[in-house]
């Protein structure tokens, strides 16, 4: 029986919410203030776009395989890619923290809550996301047990590959260094401000929020054993709607409200960040979001992978109000 996108992506948000409370670290051994500090930033309700797009894509690759994606093999591979979706929230979770902080963006306001340095002060604000992180990495290290199927070990290896360059200097980091250099926050002497060109921004936000958001798609596909072609589809896909996202988030940053948005709004444009809007407008900024949703399935249609819930995530990410 085929479900309506919505139905679809409540459920797998429910499995993913259980998985995430499960995943966190308990005390003992853990500390009970920082095990108390990444449930807060973590949070419940929140949208798990990555998380939801891990599962999404291993869907996908079961179910290019036709006949056999019955329901029990689809329950498998979601199983299978259980734990990257995750991992992939922990870290999500620990840029939005670093990202808050102070010497960052300096924002009292996160997911609809007070950010987690000001609730826990700063110190342990550090602490816990740098645990989410490192217990990231850790969940995708020992799981799933590769002793169960021995293949699965180099596919875990892709997967520790493919995030740790997203998160990395490269990738998310870089994004963020970028960010802060055009807003001037960067000012050691050898690095002036930034250039706000559209290249210049396209490059800083497949690096900051698009390289996490390839990395979902492409583990997804990695952990239930995509082909080589299937990767590259999923890969061109994430990067496509990695972009989009981004865009709307500029859009909404400019039209929305904090109460929308879970977020101060009008802090980038307050702070004079390099956004799309500010370079293209607001309407030219809402085609462009279309175009890289219309171009992320055409590269699911370039390798034949289903699309209906892949395409559902990029539909909704165009077409979200928070």
């Amino acid at each position: 029986m085929t479900v309506s996108f919505e139905v679809w992506a409540h459920a797998r948000r429910e499995q993913v919410e259980q998985a995430l409370q499960a995943a966190v670290p308990a005390s003992p051994p853990c500390p009970a203030v920082v095990s108390e500090a990444m449930r807060y930033c973590l949070g419940r309700g929140t949208k798990r776009v990555r998380p939801v797009l891990v599962l999404a894509a291993a869907e996908a690759v079961v179910r290019r395989g036709g006949a056999h994606a019955d329901d029990a093999a689809l329950e498998a591979a979601r199983q299978l890619a259980m734990p990257a979706a995750c991992a992939i929230e922990f870290i999500h979770t620990y840029s939005l923290v670093h990202d808050d902080l102070p010497s960052m963006d300096n924002d009292a306001l996160r997911r609809g809550k007070p950010t987690l340095h000001v609730v826990y002060g700063e110190a342990l604000a550090i602490l816990a996301s740098d645990g989410l992180l490192a217990e990231g990495f850790s969940i995708l290290a020992r799981e799933p047990d590769e002793r169960l199927q021995p293949a699965l070990a180099l596919r875990k290896l892709q997967v520790l590959r493919e995030v740790g360059r997203a998160v990395g200097a490269a990738g998310m980091l870089g994004g963020q260094a970028i960010d802060l250099q055009c807003a001037g926050r960067i000012t050691h002497p050898s690095h002036p401000v930034g250039t706000a060109t559209p290249e210049a921004l396209r490059d800083m936000h497949l690096r900051k929020t698009g390289a996490l958001i390839r990395a979902a798609a492409v583990t997804g596909g990695v952990i239930v054993g995509a082909q080589p072609a299937e990767i590259e589809s999923l890969e061109r896909f994430g990067e496509e709607i990695g972009l989009a996202f981004q865009i709307v988030d500029d859009i909404l940053d400019e039209i929305g409200t904090s109460g929308e948005l879970g977020k101060t709004a009008g802090k980038d444009r307050a702070e004079g960040k390099p956004t799309y809007p500010a370079l293209f407008g607001l309407d030219e900024s809402k085609a462009l979001a279309r175009a890289h949703v219309d171009a992320a399935g055409e590269a699911l249609a370039g390798a034949g992978l289903p699309d209906e819930h892949l395409l559902g995530i990029a539909r909704w990410v165009v077409d979200r109000r928070y």
